[in-house]
C-alpha cells in the first residue's frame, strides 16, 4: 500500500493482551482466550493536566482488568500496512489509551496505517518500589507486553507486525526511552517517536524510589496488597503533596519507573545494541513548561533546560549508536490560548476528534477547521516517518531541528 487516504476506518476494541494479579508482572493472553476485555482503566486520580487539555469526555469504568488497548484499522485483511503504537502520557499516573483522546482514526485513515493504543498501570500499581511488595516498573512491563501481543496478532488487523513504529507523549515517551534499555524490547519496534519527554524525570535511583515506596506504605498504614483503590490513590495523593513539598518540583511524580542509574549519563551495552539502525525522532513544544507553574504559581523552568538541551544530549548519543535521528519543534500558539505551543498541544493534530477535544482550554478559540488543516499536514510528517523513516516535508509551525 502506498499510504493513500481511505474512506472508513474502524476501532476495534478494548482487546486484553494481558493480565496480571497486583504488584506482579503481566502475563500475555492466550490466543484460544476470547474472554471480551472489562474495558476497564487503571485506578488513577484526576489528571494533573486537566487545566491545560481539560478533562476527558469520556469516563470508563476504573479496575485492574486494566491491561487493554484498541486498534484502529482500515481492514482486516493481509495489507501489511505500517503500525502505530501509543503510549499515553499523564506522569505515570493518570491517562488511558481507550479514551477518546487517543483515537487513531484520522491518522489510520490519512495513512491507511494500523493505530494501536494502550492502557498500562500507573501511580502506585503500576511503578510503587517496596520491599516484599512490588520491584516497580510493572507499567513498563505492560508496554513491553503490548508490544509483544502486537508481533504476534497485529497481522490479523491488517498490521504488519515488521514494521512497528511506538509513538508516545510526555510519560509515554519516556517510556518509550527506557523500552530502549531493556534486552526484551529489542526488535519489537522499528521506528520511535517521542513527544516532549522530561527526561530529568523519567526515572530514579532504587534508594530513592525505596524511600518513597516506604512513605506511600506508612500514610497507607494497611497492607498495599489488599488495600481498596479509594484508600491506594488517597495515600498516592498524600505521597504525592510530601514529595512535592521535598523536592520542590511540581512536575515530578512520585511514581516512576526505576534505574540503577541515569540512562543518560552511563553506557550501556544494552541502549547501544537496540538503538543500532533504529529510526527515531524526538521534539518539543516551544512553550512546554507553560503547563507546569512552579510552587505558588511562580515562573517555570525554562522549556529549553527541561526539553531541548536534554533532548539534544539523547539525539547525540543515538546517532553515536548507529540511529538515524531526527529533530522537530512545534511552535503552533492557539488562538486566544494562554498556554501557548504549550505540552499536549499537538495531541489533538494527531489523534481523537472535534468532539473529544471540544472545549480544550488549550485550544483557545482557534476554530476546528483550522486545527483539522493543521493537523492533516502535521499527520502527514508522522505517517511519512512510520512508512519510511524520513518525516518529509514539514510545515510551519512545525520545524526540524539539529542536535
Amino acid at each position: 500500500m502506498d499510504g493513500t487516504a481511505v474512506s472508513t476506518v474502524r476501532r476495534t476494541g478494548p482487546i486484553r493482551y494481558a493480565e496480571a494479579e497486583r504488584f506482579e508482572r503481566p502475563r500475555p493472553v492466550p490466543a484460544e482466550d476470547t474472554r471480551p476485555s472489562s474495558g476497564e482503566i487503571c485506578p488513577q486520580p484526576p489528571s494533573r493536566l486537566d487545566a491545560v487539555m481539560g478533562p476527558p469526555r469520556d469516563h470508563p469504568e476504573q479496575g485492574e482488568d486494566c491491561l487493554n488497548l484498541t486498534v484502529t484499522t482500515p481492514a482486516e485483511d493481509a495489507g501489511a500496512r505500517p503500525v502505530l503504537v501509543w503510549f499515553h502520557g499523564g506522569g505515570f499516573s493518570s491517562g488511558a489509551g481507550l479514551l477518546d483522546w487517543y483515537d487513531g482514526g484520522a491518522l489510520a485513515a490519512q495513512g491507511d496505517v494500523v493505530v494501536v493504543a494502550v492502557n498500562y498501570r500507573l501511580g502506585a500499581l503500576g511503578y510503587l518500589f517496596l520491599d516484599g511488595v512490588s520491584d516497580g516498573n510493572l507499567g513498563l512491563y505492560d508496554q513491553l507486553e503490548a508490544l509483544r501481543w502486537v508481533r504476534d496478532r497485529i497481522a490479523a488487523y491488517g498490521g504488519d507486525p515488521g514494521n512497528v513504529t511506538v509513538f508516545g507523549q510526555s510519560a509515554g515517551a519516556l517510556s518509550i526511552r527506557l523500552l530502549m534499555e531493556l534486552p526484551e524490547a529489542r526488535g519489537l519496534f522499528r521506528r520511535a517517536v517521542l513527544h516532549s519527554p522530561p527526561l530529568a524525570i523519567g526515572s530514579r535511583s532504587p534508594g530513592e524510589a525505596r524511600k518513597i515506596g516506604r512513605l506511600f506504605a506508612d500514610l497507607l498504614g494497611t497492607d498495599p496488597r489488599t488495600a481498596d483503590h479509594g484508600a491506594l490513590l488517597d495515600a498516592q495523593r498524600r505521597t504525592a503533596a510530601a514529595h512535592q513539598r521535598r523536592s520542590g518540583s511540581t512536575m515530578e511524580p512520585p511514581f516512576i519507573p526505576v534505574t540503577g542509574a541515569d540512562p543518560l549519563a552511563v553506557p550501556g551495552r544494552t541502549f547501544e545494541a537496540n538503538v543500532r539502525g533504529l529510526e527515531v525522532m524526538y521534539g518539543w513544544n516551544a512553550d512546554d513548561m507553560s503547563a507546569f507553574p512552579g510552587a505558588s504559581g511562580e515562573t517555570p523552568e525554562p522549556t529549553s533546560k527541561v526539553y531541548e538541551v536534554p533532548l539534544a544530549r539523547l539525539g547525540d548519543r543515538l546517532r553515536r549508536a548507529g540511529a538515524r535521528v531526527h529533530g522537530y519543534r512545534l511552535d503552533w500558539r492557539p488562538l486566544g490560548s494562554p498556554f501557548g505551543a504549550t505540552h499536549c498541544v499537538e495531541l489533538p493534530l494527531l489523534l481523537g476528534s472535534r468532539s473529544a477535544w471540544r472545549a480544550s482550554p488549550m485550544l483557545g478559540h482557534q476554530p476546528w477547521e483550522d486545527i483539522e488543516a493543521l493537523g492533516r499536514a502535521v499527520r502527514a510528517v508522522w505517517l511519512s516517518f512510520a512508512r519510511t523513516g524520513d518525516p518529509g516535508p514539514v510545515p510551519a509551525p512545525l520545524r526540524l531541528v539539529s542536535g
